[in-house]
């Protein structure tokens, strides 16, 4: 999320207690009975919406099937519970939401509620008969595991096929997993016999049971508030993926889980499909020491330490989380499945995550006879409210630019890959120290307006070379910045294809605050974040949806992952206005020069072409859905994917070494300090082998070693 400081609250949150007020009054006349609490959290919702998102929806038909489609997606995204003639029932509704909204009535979720109550009923009863009997794995048939290119079943019978190789998928991955187990036992420490074959397939049928069984009972858990939970912020992600209806309790989650400080592995997840993911691996956490839990990775199954372990897949996020969470100290075991869907169990023992590792932080690379600074942020963090020793990081920024012109170095990477946005403030003030005063960034309210951001200091803290590194989850203040660079041309922007994508601006409103006392009988409502202000570049074209393309692309081994803003439920799209005013950098990188002897060096690279091969065989697995339940194809396929990845660790870890060393004036600071000793060192360990920030101090030198232009 991005954020600017904005006096935008009050007049939505009066907006909205004024129109519920109103609405009763028109609906139901004054002697009306009391509404019901959904009536009123819809009503004032959508009237929050309508008044202060960027871009409000109409309450109409085209809206009702927005919202029909993804209520229906989420209620059932596997297909495997809802029959044909359950969804052509449902879908006469699907153009009659609006209207519904408009008269404070909810059939259409009524329906679709008791439907998915006798369905889920009906579907227990099938799988745990399916898992009562052996199961055959010597057949050639396949599992379509892309839900979204299964149908729903047409009768009863074609669901009891789907779900028999459902149920057959799932124990075939277990068995594989129980062989394994079994392959490493040492004999001479066993306290128990070998397992046979039957027993191993018992065994897995059992797992798997119990797996479905813990799915099924949080199913049957939800009450009328977990559904009208789910409801509120289905409407609310219609307009757009960063608008949301937090009730109560998931404000709270939001608030701290997963961030701040707390105990746990430190790592932000979300929920999709019915699949845990791992959205952001928090700075300086135990799953960012640890290093195996990765961005994109599906965690499917939870252990405490060496207990059996509980699968998550399909659970709620918030229950998830809390099979996740635990006191500093602990050990939790995640079985997870990688992208090229492999599996690993990712031992971590849980801490208190160190903010420290939020912060910038610099070193030096020595290469080729150049001095090279770099210069790493992972999120654009700032003193929201003057807190004292709360920091800024433009402010911590150019104190490592000072540290690193200390150093004499000639040339800077500045490392942005990964980095989730933030201050929106900082990353102008940031963006001021590399260029002259000038405009930063344009942005625009819903009302169409735009306001120029820009920096007011005519001083530039650093003027020499500059790569900046991004990546596709770059994302929002991080986009920003590197689009200001782009677009004066002050340095070179390296990375993945695109930035993520995200060009927009949010606000939390407490719905409590907005709605009278009248109300407070039915109180609490939750909260509703909502998409209020969109970016722009200073050439007039927004970093939403297809954020910023590098000017030097590399080989990048999540670049066929669909995990940007464009690959969201809808997402707001691209759109361009006006420019701002502005001089390009006087002393432009010869872009053209710089690019061309980058592509021969990664055409020569045996690392990137190695990436290169590894990321079209994910994009053929990515492509070919349909997995074999012949449990033989299977473990060979699996064998395959685990030796490509190896072959690929083996050869990164080949890869000569960078050399890095610490800022002199760091080593003064911390020499006493081991926490930040070992901070700094973690830093060289994981970068030492980065093959792309290898290729970015390339072009630094090539930038130091190239005669500059100076452009009139």
């Amino acid at each position: 999320m991005s954020f600017i400081r904005l006096k935008i609250g009050l007049y939505a949150a009066v907006v909205m207690a004024v129109f519920v007020l109103a609405s009763y009054k028109l609906y139901r006349g004054n002697d009306a009975p009391a509404p019901e609490k959904e009536e009123v959290l819809i009503k004032a919702m959508l009237q929050g919406l309508s008044q202060a998102h960027y871009q409000p929806e109409q309450i109409d038909d085209n809206f009702s099937k927005r919202v029909f489609d993804l209520y229906l997606k989420r209620i059932d995204y596997s297909k495997k519970f809802l029959l044909q003639s359950d969804v052509a029932q449902l879908r006469k509704y699907q153009t009659d939401i609006d209207d519904e909204v408009k008269r404070g009535s909810h059939e259409f979720l009524e329906l679709s509620t008791q439907l998915m109550d006798q369905r889920t009923k009906e579907v227990q009863s099938l799988y745990r008969e399916l898992l009562s009997k052996p199961l055959d794995f010597t057949t050639e048939e396949t599992f379509q595991t892309d839900f979204d290119k299964a149908q729903f079943p047409a009768d009863k019978a074609a669901q009891r096929d789907e779900w028999r190789r459902y149920v057959k998928y799932h124990t075939m991955t277990r068995l594989a997993e129980i062989q394994d187990e079994q392959a490493k036992r040492d004999p001479k420490k066993a306290t128990e016999a070998a397992m046979t074959a039957p027993q191993m397939e018992a065994e897995a049928r059992k797992r798997v049971l119990k797996y479905f069984d813990e799915q099924f009972s949080d199913m049957m858990q939800n009450d009328a508030n977990d559904r009208l939970a789910l409801w509120a912020n289905t409407i609310a992600n219609t307009y757009d993926p960063h608008t949301e209806y937090f009730a109560p309790k998931d404000k709270e989650s939001f608030d701290i889980a997963m961030t701040g400080r707390f105990e746990g592995i430190g790592a932000t997840l979300s929920e999709k499909d019915g699949q845990i993911k791992v959205a952001d691996i928090i700075p300086g956490s135990a799953s960012y020491r640890q290093g195996q839990l990765k961005t994109g990775d599906i965690i499917q199954r939870v252990a405490q330490g060496p207990a059996e372990p509980v699968t998550i897949e399909g659970m709620r996020l918030d229950k998830a989380i809390s099979f996740i969470r635990g006191a500093k100290g602990t050990e939790v075991r995640l079985t997870v499945k990688k992208p090229d869907g492999s599996t690993q169990i990712i031992p971590i023992i849980r801490d208190v995550v160190i903010v420290e590792e939020t912060y910038a932080q610099s070193a030096v690379i020595n290469e080729g006879g150049k001095k090279i600074g770099y210069l790493r942020l992972p999120t654009f963090y700032a003193n929201f409210n003057d807190e004292k020793g709360g920091r800024s990081s433009a402010e911590d920024v150019k104190k490592e630019l000072e540290k690193l012109k200390a150093e004499n170095v000639q040339g800077i990477v500045f490392d942005l890959r990964t980095n989730g946005g933030g201050s929106l403030t900082d990353a102008v003030e940031m963006a001021g120290l590399f260029i002259d005063s000038g405009p930063v960034v344009q942005v625009r309210s819903g009302q169409g307006s735009a306001q120029v951001l820009n920096d007011r200091d005519p001083r530039v803290q650093y003027d020499g070379p500059l790569v900046l590194m991004v990546n596709k989850y770059s994302a929002s203040a991080s986009e920003i910045l590197a689009a200001a660079i782009q677009d004066y041309k002050r340095g070179v922007i390296m990375g993945s294809t695109s930035t993520y994508g995200k060009g927009t601006v949010q606000r939390i409103f407490n719905l409590d605050d907005a709605l009278p006392a009248e109300f407070n009988a039915i109180k609490p409502f939750g909260s509703l974040k909502l998409t209020t202000q969109k970016f722009y570049r200073i050439n007039g074209g927004s970093t939403q949806f297809k954020g910023v393309v590098p000017d030097i692309i590399l080989p990048d081994a999540y670049s066929y992952l669909d995990q940007g803003e464009k690959d969201s439920d809808y997402p707001l799209k691209w759109d361009e206005i006006n420019p701002a005013r502005y001089r390009a950098w006087q002393q432009a990188p010869q872009l053209d020069k710089l690019k061309a002897a980058s592509t021969a060096r990664v055409a020569a690279s045996p690392s990137f072409k190695l990436v290169t091969d590894v990321v079209e065989r994910m994009r053929k697995r990515k492509d070919d859905t349909n997995v074999s339940l012949k449990l033989a194809t299977y473990r060979a396929e699996q064998a395959q994917a685990k030796a490509e990845s190896k072959k690929y660790d083996d050869l990164q870890k080949a890869a000569p070494a960078l050399s890095i060393a610490p800022l002199a004036a760091d080593l003064r600071t911390v020499q006493n300090d081991s926490v930040q000793v070992n901070r700094r060192s973690r830093m060289s360990k994981n970068l030492v082998k980065d093959i792309n920030l290898r290729e970015a101090v390339a072009v630094v030198k090539d930038q130091i070693d190239a005669p500059q232009v100076t452009k009139r």
